[in-house]
């Protein structure tokens, strides 16, 4: 990444909404949860995150979103925010994993080195996946995500493992079951736009993008994706 470059990131895969701007190392980020109105105070956020940082879209150098999965039309708008400011502006886009970024923030809160990211799905269902941190200290996924039965995950868990998102608020007890081991859980979390920046920041650096035109959310639910998934991270 050049000296000073500028990104900004967008998450509202679950009731919360947040964006946050990577500039000159430092995140500035604004978070509410708030179901239901998105798609009414996320370029509010935008505007309010840029002026604090005295940053106009102009000298944005790329755009990053949690892609999901997560609720469908709260992972539709993010992709929409990001693909519109990117297309406006000619920007690189990173899409981040909505869970990968649950992961993230249990590292740098928890210090966890190992997570277990799990978003109610509705339906009786659960999206998870379990992440493990790597020597750059950025959570990496195992496997892929998925979404199942919480009564029916099958995952091996180290006794560090941490868990964290809505999944554990509904389905605790049959999460602990199927880990097999009585491990810590933050029920509390939610995919936050200041981790998804973190995450996008050596996809940048890397040239990992893609361009507006190839933003697509991502859904998990083979009856919804109806597209090809982008190069993601997390």
């Amino acid at each position: 990444m050049i000296p000073g470059m500028k990104h900004l990131a967008i998450e509202t895969a679950t009731e919360c909404c947040s964006v946050a701007l990577f500039t000159d190392g430092e995140i500035i980020s604004e978070s509410e949860l708030a179901p239901h109105r998105h798609n009414e105070i996320v370029l509010p956020m935008c505007e309010r995150v840029l002026a604090q940082a005295q940053v106009s879209l102009a000298q944005l150098d790329g755009v990053a979103f949690g892609r999901g999965p997560g609720a469908f039309t709260g992972v539709r708008l993010a992709a929409s925010v990001a693909q519109g400011i990117a297309m406006a502006r000619d920007l690189p886009v990173v899409p981040v994993s909505s869970l990968g970024a649950m992961a993230q923030a249990a590292y740098s809160r928890h210090q966890a080195s190992q997570v277990l990211s799990c978003i109610d799905a509705r339906m009786q269902e659960i999206y998870f996946a379990l992440y493990q941190l790597d020597g750059n200290k950025i959570m990496q996924v195992l496997g892929e995500e998925q979404v199942s039965k919480p009564d029916l995950i099958d995952v091996e868990i180290d006794e560090q493992c941490v868990g964290c998102g809505s999944g554990w608020r509904v389905y605790a007890q049959e999460l602990l079951e199927r880990c097999g081991k009585d491990i810590a859980f933050d029920a509390q979390a939610t995919p936050q736009a200041e981790f998804v920046a973190v995450l996008a920041k050596p996809c940048f650096d890397q040239g990992r993008t893609v361009s507006a035109t190839e933003v697509v959310p991502v859904y998990v639910r083979d009856n919804v994706a109806s597209k090809p998934k982008p190069r993601t991270v997390g």
